[in-house]
């Protein structure tokens, strides 16, 4: 098919080859041989009468009018996935659909198995990808790689609509033959002691850490860690502190020898957001996925309340 004398197969080709940057990447993405991938770069380039990628070194980079096309291919290809993909309904006990989620590991070990755990009741034949969360979620939506983000609201894009799934708060975690185990945390104990905290990458550290700034709380950080999960692990047999999402915290009671301690300086309550693809809003069977995400919240804070 074509538009404008442009064949519209070769938008899916420059998609590829503006996201791998690699002819052979790019082939083998959309299942083409490299000579085939070779010829659509060469068609494109006298489309648009640009190289489009070039050769620097050992690899090879976009120009400045690829980098222009970019977004907005991306943005033409998911808009028809999503009218041509989509299905007038969705009937979850029918469908085998594959749905892709990015999380982090707080997510993943307190309302996944809860997720995963209503979905085989009402849809058996349904299938998860959970993936690791990445430093610019968003950008997996766009290029429809992910169909649900669930990150904190404050790092929701404004290009899609989101909505909460649920709320959290924040204690302090500590062995529990730690001096710090008994009695109430003052804020005294609290920033004397070494803290063990995340740090997800590329200057960006776990949501709690970004409050202590904002009020003014430099704490000795004694370790850092890259899962939401380990801090737990790691400060036991030592008298370090974590400040953890305490839902995280009370799956730990039951597995490590740590108690829980309310935090003596103020820590906001996060908003756990789900975030979909604008073009998205209409597709049934993600919004069937969405209500499903808030019965799972609901579950997770029942069996956390019936200690199970």
């Amino acid at each position: 098919m074509r538009f404008n004398k442009l064949d519209l197969n070769l938008l899916v080709a420059l998609d590829a080859l503006l996201t791998e940057q690699n002819i052979s990447r790019a082939a083998e993405k959309i299942h083409l041989s490299q000579s085939a991938m070779s010829n659509a770069l060469a068609r494109l380039r006298e489309y648009f009468n640009d190289e489009l990628l070039v050769q620097v070194g050992r690899k090879m980079e976009p120009t400045p009018r690829a980098e222009a096309l970019k977004d907005a291919v991306r943005d033409i290809l998911v808009r028809v996935d999503a009218t041509v993909a989509a299905q007038p309904e969705f009937v979850p006990a029918q469908s085998n659909r594959l749905f892709r989620l990015l999380v982090s590991d707080y997510t993943m070990t307190t309302l996944m198995p809860h997720l995963l755990a209503l979905a085989y009741k009402q849809a058996p034949g349904i299938r998860f990808e959970l993936r690791a969360q990445v430093t610019h979620p968003h950008r997996m939506l766009e290029r429809g790689e992910a169909d649900l983000l669930i990150i904190p609201t404050e790092f929701c894009s404004t290009e899609h609509p989101s909505e909460v799934v649920l709320e959290e708060t924040f204690c302090c975690v500590v062995w529990n033959q730690s001096p710090l185990a008994t009695g109430a945390l003052t804020a005294e104990q609290y920033m004397a002691a070494g803290h063990i905290i995340v740090h997800l990458g590329e200057g960006h550290f776990g949501l709690e850490d970004g409050y202590m700034q904002r009020f003014g709380f430099v704490r000795r950080v004694e370790a850092t860690t890259f899962s939401f999960v380990s801090p737990a692990h790691l400060l036991v047999g030592t008298d370090r502190i974590a400040t953890m999402h305490r839902r995280l915290a009370q799956q730990c009671l039951r597995s490590l020898p740590v108690v829980i301690r309310e935090a003596p300086v103020p820590v906001p309550t996060m908003e756990q957001a789900v975030q979909w693809h604008k073009h998205r809003t209409a597709d049934p069977g993600l919004s069937w996925l969405r209500g499903l995400l808030k019965k799972a919240a609901a579950a997770m804070d029942e069996a956390l309340h019936d200690g199970q």
